[in-house]
């Protein structure tokens, strides 16, 4: 989808691709106030642009005038002097602009304007003031130069403007686009270069190759885009040094964004394998431009230290999503639904929860109440104090039940599921079929009157204290191995069956083996068709991998490690560096998931994201509880949560089919013969 999510953030970046198609680089005016001849978009918009010339590896001396002029605007009020940004967005002005090591500058020692760090602020010098030579670097096509300061004028002070952030997201927009053609690139190849007889994206280890390439690209773009919005706004008269808030955005793009296209321009020659090493093909242009971005943009290990020193002083990003402007009218309706229920007994409240739709307000009435994403975010946001019920697996099985169960059967089962009386349980996973659902062998052998159940299930969560189960068995063995599969409603009191609990590595007995021997099922609990189950469990399936990708599960993000770091007070610098990269994953999985929900919100597809979130967010646990363990591993707390996230990576599908389907549904790579 890109940086940009709207559908004037698509129109403009096809735009600029035409354009530059055409040879038209004709941008750098896109975010000049109005005032001064430019077309006043906001950051936003200018890193959507940044990102197609990435993706097309435009040559020029744009960037550098792009960072100028957006410094030169930073600060409310009219520039120093009106002929300057008028003359950087005409393209009539060339500028270089100081952000390497030892003054190195990009752009060309012939510029007419260099900005420079100076004095704990920054300058805009004519070349007059500076000593500037010609710099070989790694990028064949982008000039640099070195900066020497002889004067500085005053009237050419800028102040404290925030130039490191704002080339930090600007590069990282260009970094994205970067990332995008070599992810595309290697895509591409591997859909049609033949080895051993098949495409080589058919092989595992070129398709999760690419497929993790796409989860750091997107991973990257949701941090951009998240620090483009977080420089945007306007800001007070006489404020001229960025908040706190908006640093923080800032140094986690930095930290994510250069990164990400010097690992995905990497991972694009390795699949192009010999050629990709060569001057015939054009991804060593590619990797070049990464690492000089990357270096321009400042070490990401000083960037992590600068997210970890803001987190430490309990600086957050605002992750709530700008709502329309008819919001308003359902919030007032929710919130007085909120009131008054908040004023009930618990027991009533609990009641009408149910009988209201409060609790899947997503689900058709009577279940829900047919809410629009809007509907369901302002829910979301007026409901937090109310605490409606966790349903469990039953959030799963219940819009299976709503959409493919009988009248019947949803009469019987959902109210008191809404109410919790009744806890539902998963019998999907075999001993022989855990990630391979499909290979199961349970079977179902018509009796009279139903079916009679036998075969083992295990994995199964909570399958001790549920009631019902949702359970897959197959009911025509000589038919295909996705077809014969039946859906079933099985009582977990009744005769034949039998739960033994399994003792996990953290202690702890959640999953469950089930045997199920001759258990008898009524024609009245199937759900859906006889043999057509397999297009029943896809819908539970797919509310179940939405469940866990909006948990990262308990006490293992990254707000938790930095309370941890807090009481502990005392980290070495690695740690130190560490704890920021862990901050910024962290803060770009949750920009993700508002990405996903503004989407949804414009009623737009959100494409891989989802997906990507789950698979970052489970790896993300993981990491946290590792790291915190090792600053305090006589802690009990975390003692028990680094064996805990352990099965994250395993249980709802596991990192290997998360690729997988990333790699296939996604990026379009060939199937598994």
């Amino acid at each position: 989808m890109g940086i940009g999510l709207t559908w004037e953030h698509r129109t403009l970046a096809e735009s600029v691709r035409g354009r530059a198609a055409r040879g038209e680089v004709d941008v750098l005016s896109l975010h000049v106030p109005e005032e001064y001849g430019g077309e006043g978009h906001g950051l936003l918009e200018l890193c959507v642009a940044l990102e197609v010339l990435g993706e097309l590896r435009v040559s020029g001396a744009y960037l550098p005038a792009l960072i100028a002029s957006a410094a030169i605007a930073w600060p409310p009020g009219d520039p120093f002097t009106e002929d300057i940004p008028r003359g950087l967005g005409s393209g009539a002005l060339t500028a270089a602009v100081a952000l390497g090591p030892s003054g190195q500058a990009l752009g060309s020692h012939e510029a007419d304007l260099f900005l420079v760090p100076v004095d704990g602020g920054w300058a805009l010098l004519d070349p007059d003031d500076v000593e500037a030579e010609p710099v070989e670097g790694v990028d064949l096509d982008r000039a640099l130069c070195s900066v020497r300061v002889r004067a500085v004028p005053d009237e050419r002070s800028l102040g404290p403007v925030p130039v490191r952030e704002l080339a930090a997201v600007l590069l990282g927009a260009e970094a994205c686009g970067l990332a995008a053609w070599a992810v595309g690139t290697a895509t591409d190849y591997a859909k049609v270069r033949e080895q051993f007889g098949r495409p080589i994206g058919q092989f595992q280890g070129v398709k999760h190759r690419v497929a993790a390439a796409l989860v750091r690209l997107e991973q990257a773009r949701a941090a951009v885009w998240d620090a483009a919005r977080a420089l945007d706004p306007q800001r007070p008269a006489g404020a001229v040094e960025p908040s706190d808030e908006v640093r923080l955005a800032a140094a986690v793009a930095a930290v994510l964004g250069p990164d990400a296209a010097v690992g995905c321009a990497q991972d694009a020659i390795q699949v192009l394998g010999g050629i990709g090493y060569t001057f015939e093909h054009e991804a060593h242009r590619y990797y070049r431009r990464a690492l000089s971005d990357r270096m321009l943009a400042g070490d990401p290990g000083a960037w992590a230290g600068e997210v970890t020193r803001l987190a430490l002083a309990g600086v957050r990003r605002d992750m709530e999503p700008d709502l329309p402007a008819e919001a308003a009218g359902i919030r007032d309706e929710i919130r007085a639904h909120a009131a008054e229920l908040a004023a009930e007994q618990p027991l009533a409240r609990l009641g009408r929860f149910a009988t209201e739709g409060w609790i899947m307000p997503y689900l058709p009435k009577p279940w829900g109440r047919g809410a629009s994403p809007l509907e369901q975010y302002v829910i979301h946001q007026e409901f937090r104090e109310l605490k409606r019920p966790n349903l469990g697996i039953a959030a799963w099985a219940v819009p299976s039940i709503v959409k493919y169960g009988t009248p019947e059967q949803q009469e019987r089962f959902l109210p008191k599921t809404f109410t919790g009386e009744i806890v539902w349980c998963q019998l999907f996973s075999e001993p022989g079929a855990g990630s391979d659902l499909a290979g199961l062998t349970t079977k179902a052998t018509r009796v009279e009157g139903g079916w009679s159940i036998s075969g083992q299930k295990i994995w199964t969560s909570l399958a001790q204290y549920a009631h019902w189960g949702i359970c897959l068995a197959r009911t025509s063995p000589d038919r295909p191995k996705h077809e014969g599969i039946t859906y079933f409603l099985v009582d977990m009191k009744g005769r034949g069956v039998t739960v033994r609990p399994l003792k996990e590595i953290n202690g702890e007995e959640i999953f469950n083996e089930v045997f199920l021997d001759d258990v008898f099922v009524p024609d009245d609990l199937v759900v859906g068709e006889v043999d057509q189950g397999w297009k029943v469990a896809r819908d539970t399936l797919s509310h179940e991998r939405v469940a866990l990708g909006d948990s990262w599960g308990p006490g293992s993000q990254h707000t938790d490690m930095i309370r941890l770091i807090q009481k502990i007070q005392d980290i070495s610098p690695a740690q130190h560096e560490q704890a920021g990269r862990y901050w910024a994953e962290g803060q770009a999985i949750s920009a993700l998931g508002l990405r996903v929900t503004l989407s949804q919100l414009a009623g737009a597809d959100p494409g891989p994201a989802s997906s990507v979130r789950k698979l970052l967010g489970m790896r993300h646990a993981q990491a946290i509880s590792e790291f915190c363990w090792s600053l305090a591993p006589a802690d009990r707390y975390w003692n028990r949560m680094i064996l805990t996230t352990r099965a994250f990576t395993i249980g709802g599908g596991t990192t290997e089919v998360q690729l997988n389907i990333i790699a296939e549904r996604a990026l379009g790579l060939p199937r598994d013969p």
